[in-house]
């Protein structure tokens, strides 16, 4: 199916955002991370509104993918340490608890979310990368966990990481503080694709376009099952994802998708 490319802006209560850019592109809903002035630090606020957006975007229908980008020069630099100074022990659980759902709400939508990564991202903007589902980044841009040089450990943003790269990849952004550039994260497995900055969007709508062919309905079932299994053993692992697919087998997109491929035509989907 063909989307058309409409760029229009979500309803009043969904672009009533201090920190967020949200618009609908066709079949994608790009994010825009809009404090350029402070990196696109994820200040508390900011995280609060990209859960509220994810939760939105998620519930909508016809937004077949996320995107999640930056404005201005850098991707994000993580945290805002500006408002991490001086506070008490509520306000850091605070902060942390709010990141750390915000992470679990990009694995939790149903829609693939996609990291377009221009620039830098470091510490808690590199976990924002990590957790989601496919990234494609400019040439230019760099990866760091950098926490360990200014004494704060770069903690949450290794649960992503970790499991993106492996332990000794992790560890090795983690203790050196040390950035990578944009190939060595995709060889390491941090990065799906790498192309020119000019190419950059053109990739994004390419990958875009590729999911929304798909049914929704198929695919959601698809990555809430992936990330449900993948740190389970194999036999967990088997368990879960035979009742999963017997129970796709049965739904309205998967008998039309085997019959129209049999009956070698298009299918048409209903995302039931």
């Amino acid at each position: 199916m063909a989307y058309p490319r409409v760029i229009v802006a979500l309803a009043a209560s969904d672009t009533e955002f201090r920190n967020l850019l949200v618009r609908r592109d066709g079949a994608a809903a790009t994010i825009t991370l809009n404090r350029p002035e402070k990196r696109n630090a994820l200040s508390l606020e900011l995280m609060q509104e990209l859960i509220a957006a994810f939760e939105r975007l998620g519930a909508e229908r016809d937004v077949r993918a996320i995107v999640v980008e930056g404005a201005g020069p850098v991707f994000s630099a993580g945290h805002d340490l500006a408002e991490m100074v001086a506070r008490d022990a509520a306000f850091y659980e605070r902060l942390f608890d709010v990141c750390t759902v915000m992470m679990e709400t990009i694995h939790r939508v149903p829609q693939p979310v996609i990291a377009k990564v221009h620039a830098m991202a470091t510490a808690a903007g590199c976990q924002l990368v990590a957790s989601c589902d496919l990234v494609v980044a400019a040439e230019e841009a760099r990866f760091a966990t950098p926490g360990v040089k200014i004494g704060l450990f770069c903690s949450t943003p290794m649960v992503p990481l970790s499991r993106a790269v492996g332990r000794k990849r992790a560890l090795q952004m983690l203790l050196t503080g040390d950035p990578i550039d944009a190939q060595t994260a995709a060889d390491w497995g941090l990065v799906n694709l790498v192309v020119p900055a000019s190419e950059l969007d053109a990739a994004v709508a390419g990958l875009v376009e590729k999911i929304a062919r798909s049914s929704p309905l198929t695919v959601g079932i698809g990555k809430e099952a992936f990330y449900r299994q993948v740190d389970l053993d194999e036999h967990g692992a088997y368990e879960l994802t035979r009742r999963v697919m017997s129970a796709n087998a049965e739904a309205g997109d998967a008998q039309e998708g085997m019959s129209a491929f049999l009956e070698k035509r298009p299918p048409e989907w209903t995302g039931s």
